[in-house]
């Protein structure tokens, strides 16, 4: 593999002032390539970026919910067709607004129950409403929305608030982003005895060797975090603690810290077949298609061109631009971290701290060179 190609485009937008570092880490052609360039913050006294440095990955948490999900299974203690209510008996009679843009009172009951693959698929009636509604307000008054840290809250109460709430659409029948994976997160802490962060080690993290992924982390290896504005960037404002001290909740559509050596473990364990986290069939189910025509319709606006959902990660179905493939699959980090597998097996992960302007900003630079010809100095290898 040579990869000397990858660094110069990305090294190109720290010169430019577009971040001020970044971690990539690829695999190719059985090498496995990972370089750290720039600094934590676009302070010229910060320190460098160094491989193990970690980042709020955000919705790139997704793939790893979906692999602890699915591993569960495998275990006998839930199933696709399970209905959530069983762990979470204050979802067991949601009303269902007539339209979603309605009214919160016009409502009527639900069809059909809700289930652990509606979850995984998103298509269980919950998640970002883009166009002002009654439904939208409502979400953001209660603290429940998405954003760049988890609610601030326990799980259980954000079970709670969420319950008063209508869904958007019959399960089953439309998608919507985001908030599907923080309920199969208060489900999955319910399902054992251990909290979601004990499951999380003992099925993923621990058994593949990624030290630096977590709920948390230490105050001075976090890098920087930004978002872009007109004329440049500007500190985003985290809460007190946030990342940096155990969380009231523990999530998985965006609460976790990762470094990009431990997501390229994860991505090419499932790459090659899922061993030790998941076995091959399930990684399958997991990498697949699970949309529908209109439900993929409704999904363009986050997921774009080409881009279909499977359980808990994006699927290429079309090659619109030049990196996609069919089969191809990973997702991406509002914050600006993103992780994709190939249909051949190989495997890139980028990660910065500088959050993205909208659902399709921020990588094309870094996909164009992974796909193109390159060469490999200076840069080290990790083990896979």
């Amino acid at each position: 593999m040579h990869t000397q190609q990858i660094w110069s485009a990305l090294d190109r937008q720290v010169a430019d002032g577009r971040i001020p570092g970044y971690v990539a880490a690829v695999r190719r052609d059985g090498v496995t390539a990972v370089q750290a360039s720039g600094l934590r913050s676009f302070d010229t006294d910060a320190p460098p970026m160094r491989e193990d440095t970690p980042f709020r990955i955000a919705s790139l948490c997704k793939p790893l919910a979906a692999a602890l999900t699915l591993s569960l299974m495998e275990d006998g203690l839930l199933r696709l067709d399970d209905e959530i209510r069983r762990w979470l008996p204050e979802l067991a009679e949601p009303a269902v607004l007539r339209r979603p843009d309605g009214a919160l009172s016009d409502t009527v009951r639900a069809d059909r129950p809700i289930t652990v693959a509606h979850l995984l698929t998103m298509t269980a009636g919950w998640g970002v409403l883009f166009d002002e509604c009654a439904l939208q307000s409502a979400i953001e008054e209660q603290g429940i929305g998405s954003g760049p840290v988890p609610p601030q809250m326990t799980g259980d109460e954000f079970i709670r608030r969420l319950a008063q709430l209508p869904l958007a659409f019959q399960p089953g029948t439309g998608w919507l982003y985001d908030t599907s994976f923080k309920v199969l997160s208060v489900l999955l802490d319910r399902v054992s005895d251990l909290s979601l962060g004990e499951l999380v080690a003992q099925r993923i993290t621990g058994p593949l060797g990624m030290a630096d992924t977590g709920f948390w982390t230490a105050a001075d290896r976090l890098p920087t975090a930004y978002r872009p504005t007109p004329d440049g960037v500007e500190l985003i404002a985290l809460p007190d603690g946030a990342f940096t001290q155990p969380p009231q909740f523990e999530e998985l559509s965006c609460g976790l810290v990762s470094s990009g050596p431990d997501l390229l473990r994860f991505f090419s364990a499932l790459a090659d077949g899922g061993d030790p986290v998941l076995s091959p069939e399930s990684v399958r189910m997991m990498t697949t298609d699970s949309l529908t025509v209109e439900q993929r319709r409704q999904a363009l606006p986050i997921l774009g061109a080409g881009v279909s959902w499977g359980l808990g990660t994006a699927v290429d179905v079309a090659a619109v631009r030049p990196w996609m493939r069919p089969g191809r699959w990973g997702w991406m980090g509002g914050t600006g971290t993103t992780g994709h597998v190939a249909p051949d097996g190989s495997v890139a992960v980028f990660l910065s701290q500088r959050e993205l302007a909208d659902a399709q900003d921020g990588f094309d630079e870094f996909w164009t060179a992974v796909e193109g010809p390159t060469s490999l100095p200076g840069c080290s290898a990790v083990s896979t």
